[in-house]
């Protein structure tokens, strides 16, 4: 939720390396970010929501040691993917600072709390839903032709990298959020996922018409074993079933309908990171990734670490290098697990899920 704290997918130079081949080797692309508190960089400091990340111990490592509105101890996901391609970061899109030539380097529109569906975190308030980030980037893209002209700025959409993370929300902020919610009384979790996939292929199709050509997508982790829902949900010191159950529902579902979305529109523009994997192995192997433990939250309260807010009253482990900094909802590592698990990255993002790429990396949502 709000408070918990960051992320933890490996996208990065192995990933990139192999998707652009050399396309980064002469100059960098822009880069354009899509999705939740995962992926936020700060759009939510400047809306009036509870889903924030603007106060301590948020960025305690991060260079500046000040919360930044990231869901992190320090860098998350799309500053270490820009370090790699060579960039500055991606400033949040509702940021002063994005003006100017700041613009052609990209623009991240991602908001903590939402989901595929517009009733995912309506608890939050005043987030930016993927239909208002998508009309944000259309926005973006006519503030650009004013700077560079029409042609430059089609161009510069369609060979930038895009990285799209949502779809963690809509199981543990909506459809597992309370006892006999209105989504589980309409749904029985397999409808509730095929329902969530349909969604998903229009929020991508849109994304495609707005220009995206190359586009990661990434799935969701074991959703049962972050410290939140080991606090609430887990049975004898083990994972919650259920929220497993849904993950192993919808991750290999993602795949499918990219694959059938590639082959509709005759290329390979959607990029499956399916993530299931190199977080079991995080998870059940911690110590080959420098972990002491992923069971227990670096910043939280009560059992696991995993109830209530991440704030200066929380227990702030002192090595977060060691542990994660999650939460409620959340596997949220740090930039620690990040780059360890970009080195891991280099190994597995050869696997070919056809007609995509198929990347182990690790993510697991937060809010």
């Amino acid at each position: 939720m709000a408070g918990s704290a960051s992320f933890n997918p490996f996208i990065v130079l192995g990933l990139v390396l192999i998707l652009f081949d050399n396309a980064f080797q002469t100059e960098a692309r822009a880069f354009f970010v899509f999705g939740d508190s995962l992926v936020d960089s700060g759009n939510n400091n400047y809306l009036a929501t509870t889903a924030r990340a603007d106060s301590p111990p948020y960025g305690i490592d991060y260079p500046t040691h000040r919360a930044t509105g990231r869901f992190s101890n320090g860098l998350n996901i799309p500053d270490i993917i820009s370090e790699q391609i060579g960039s500055e970061s991606t400033l949040p899109y509702l940021s002063p600072d994005l003006r100017g030539r700041r613009l052609l380097v990209g623009a991240n529109f991602a908001s903590a709390g939402i989901g595929i569906l517009n009733d995912t975190g309506v608890q939050f308030l005043n987030i930016i839903r993927m239909f208002r980030q998508f009309e944000y980037f259309h926005e973006y893209q006519l503030r650009v032709r004013r700077l560079i002209g029409a042609e430059q700025t089609r161009r510069l959409v369609n060979e930038a990298l895009v990285l799209i993370t949502v779809g963690g929300n809509d199981f543990v902020n909506n459809y597992y959020l309370v006892p006999n919610s209105a989504r589980s009384r309409q749904y029985r979790l397999p409808e509730y996922v095929k329902f969530l996939i349909s969604e998903y292929r229009k929020l991508l199709l849109k994304l495609y018409r707005l220009g995206a050509r190359r586009v990661l997508v990434t799935g969701t982790g074991p959703l049962g074993c972050v410290p939140a829902e080991l606090a609430m949900r887990g049975t004898n010191g083990g994972c919650s079933a259920e929220l497993q159950r849904a993950a192993a529902l919808y991750n290999p579902q993602l795949i499918q309908m990219l694959r059938g979305l590639n082959n509709k529109l005759g290329s390979d523009v959607f990029i499956a990171a399916n993530i299931q994997q190199m977080h079991t192995d995080f998870v059940t192997d911690p110590q080959a990734y420098g972990f002491v433990t992923l069971r227990i939250a670096c910043c939280g309260q009560g059992p696991n670490n995993g109830v209530g807010l991440c704030t200066v009253l929380s227990n702030l482990r002192p090595n977060r290098d060691l542990c994660i900094l999650g939460r409620v909802s959340s596997i949220s590592e740090g930039q620690q697990a990040d780059r360890a698990a970009d080195d891991d990255q280099v190994d597995q993002v050869h696997e070919p899920v056809e007609p995509q790429h198929h990347y182990g990396a690790g993510l697991l949502v937060l809010i």
